[in-house]
């Protein structure tokens, strides 16, 4: 829970979108672009779970799971 919730305080940084996510299958989508996120910032998400995605978004395999 501890990473998960550093994590979106990190995102929250940049966006605070209406609908910040999006969960199917065992795939956790966080709707802020990677363009926006220092590289420091992309790092430490990156140890935390969630990497770069092909569509604006970060994604994670670590919290999507049930």
């Amino acid at each position: 829970m501890k990473d998960l919730i550093e994590a979106l305080q990190i995102f929250l940084k940049y966006g605070d979108p209406r609908w910040p996510t999006h969960c199917e299958h065992d795939k956790l989508t966080v709707c802020i672009d990677p363009d926006d996120v220092s590289p420091e910032d992309i790092a430490k998400l990156e140890e935390l779970g969630f990497v770069p995605g092909d569509e604006q978004d970060f994604y994670s395999f670590k919290f999507g799971s049930c």
